[in-house]
């Protein structure tokens, strides 16, 4: 199979490159503007590899994505490729418009072009993949699970962007029949993500004996699902999943953000410094504004109809990830010092 990755230097997309290469002999093709959460290190495991190339080209550039498109010439497309940190758009919100909204309908009109071409085969099973998020549903209260019928009501400039790309994505397989399949995922965690996200900032400021900021109170919760699992069901849905669908991919692992960073404090503690606990180090600051509770997936479609379930509990991967974090400082010692030194986004005024 050939399949073109937007996007595929970041987290998720990096796992899906390489699950794709290493374990399906895909051709991959990896398309990446190279922004600042983007690590080319990450594809490592795949960068000698014949079955792997990469262009580096903003997903807004059309005249760009045709010539990748017709030299690659995929059967599928998976499009990772977007702005999605929360705090960054409540202080930026122009970029996240720019890549998420603009950015998804130029790659939409250029694959819409492209499959016009097809003939066959080639065309009927051709596949286009566009990754959001559970975070467009909006917020949760004490009880309940997001379903794929759930009324999007996003919170953020970052949600909302994520938002108006699932619809533009579902008008496209509506009106032009293009083989659009949306999927919705809870929070990802796992190696290679990029320090400003909770999981990795906490674990790098525990490693570095930095305060560990929680938001407000601790008790927003989230839904976890390790990365490798969630690229897994990505790719099961280019064989197994039904264009002009969606589908939900969730971890079944909530927790309030207080209990994660209290788990990293005693996997740090266990690995880097068990004569000099960490949970002294947890610092409540001052909330995000217009913070969702609360999310929680029901992924029993993609269960159904993928055969896709989460290999690893919370309690698995998070000790992975700390590992990860704890043996492969050169991966993140420069994004630290150079790019991300870990302090507070988002506020507004700041």
């Amino acid at each position: 199979m050939r399949v073109l990755v937007t996007g595929g230097a970041g987290f998720i997309g990096s796992a899906v490159c390489r699950q794709l290469v290493l374990q399906h002999g895909a051709d991959v093709m990896n398309v990446d503007k190279l922004t600042y959460a983007s690590n080319p290190r990450s594809l490592d495991a795949v960068a000698e590899s014949p079955r792997y190339s990469f262009r580096r080209l903003d997903i807004c550039d059309r005249q760009g994505l045709d010539r990748a498109l017709a030299a690659h010439q995929p059967e599928a497309i998976i499009h990772l490729a977007a702005e999605s940190h929360v705090d960054r758009s409540i202080a930026g919100p122009s970029e996240f418009i720019n890549t998420n909204v603009v950015g998804t309908y130029t790659l939409l009109e250029a694959a819409r072009e492209y499959v016009s071409g097809l003939q066959g085969p080639r065309r009927a099973n051709f596949r286009f993949v566009h990754v959001s998020t559970d975070e467009v549903y909006g917020s949760l209260g004490a009880t309940g699970l997001f379903v794929e019928e759930t009324p999007y009501r996003p919170s953020s400039p970052y949600s909302a962007s994520k938002a108006a790309s699932d619809h533009l994505a579902h008008a496209w397989y509506t009106t032009y029949g293009l083989p659009v399949i949306v999927s919705n995922c809870s929070n990802n965690y796992g190696p290679y993500q990029f320090p400003e996200k909770l999981i990795p900032l906490m674990i790098l400021n525990a490693i570095e004996r930095r305060p560990l900021p929680v938001y407000g109170t601790g008790c927003n919760v989230r839904d976890w699902l390790y990365v490798e699992d969630h690229a897994e069901g990505l790719i099961r849905l280019l064989t197994h999943g039904r264009p002009g669908e969606s589908y939900n991919f969730g971890g079944n692992c909530e927790r309030s953000n207080l209990d994660v960073v209290n788990r990293i404090s005693e996997f740090c503690d266990e690995l880097i410094s068990p004569d000099s606990p960490t949970r002294s180090l947890i610092t409540f600051v001052e909330d995000r504004p217009g913070h969702d509770l609360r999310y929680a997936i029901d992924a029993s479609k993609a269960r159904r109809e993928l055969g896709w379930q989460p290999r690893r509990t919370f309690e698995e991967g998070l000790r992975a990830t700390v590992e990860w974090y704890v043996e492969n400082g050169a991966w993140w010692a420069s994004l630290r010092s150079g790019v991300y030194g870990g302090q507070r986004l988002g506020l507004l005024g700041a």
